[in-house]
């Protein structure tokens, strides 16, 4: 079996996966635990099966690729910059990169962040799982997590978990 591309992320009520700033602050749950699931989703779990992480510039620059040290790094960019340690800069389409990394042994690639670089893989259906947070929150604007054009795509949900009013979905393509 390949290794599969998997999205995990949390989106607003409407959509948004950042403020306009880029900003999370408001991923939180409503502290409501009365719907909470027995079965709760462990990320840290998610994580021991991964080790590939994809994710934009912007995220680098906010400096979420320190949390995966020990995980290969691929950092979507526009800019010619050098690579090091975990980390490898990929101007150019990534889409084909990553599909390319597919192919060798190993564990699953974590599709991070952020909304372009997530768009380039929804419009090329190349993504296996779709593990999505809904937060309970409005958000009103920001960065969407479809950006829109995108191809029809059939998926099952496998599992949930609610917890504090998150509702956490993991789907596969059918």
């Amino acid at each position: 079996m390949s290794r599969k591309i998997i999205l995990n992320l949390a989106m607003s009520i409407d959509g948004y996966i950042a403020d306009l700033d880029g900003g999370f602050d408001w991923i939180v749950g409503d502290g409501d635990s009365s719907l909470n699931t027995n079965n709760k989703w462990d990320f840290n779990k998610f994580l021991e099966n991964i080790d590939v992480v994809v994710m934009g510039k912007n995220c680098y620059d906010s400096n979420f690729h320190s949390e995966y040290k020990h995980k290969k790094v691929y950092v979507a960019t526009s800019k010619e910059l050098e690579d090091y340690d975990n980390i490898h800069f990929m101007k150019g389409d990534i889409v084909k990169v990553i599909e390319e990394e597919r192919k060798k042994e190993g564990k699953d690639i974590f599709l991070f962040g952020g909304g372009r670089v997530i768009d380039d893989f929804i419009k090329a259906d190349v993504i296996d799982e779709y593990i999505i947070g809904v937060i309970p929150t409005v958000l009103g604007k920001g960065i969407p997590l479809f950006l829109g054009n995108n191809p029809k795509i059939d998926l099952h949900l496998e599992e949930y978990f609610v917890e504090d009013g998150i509702i956490i979905m993991r789907y596969s393509k059918r």
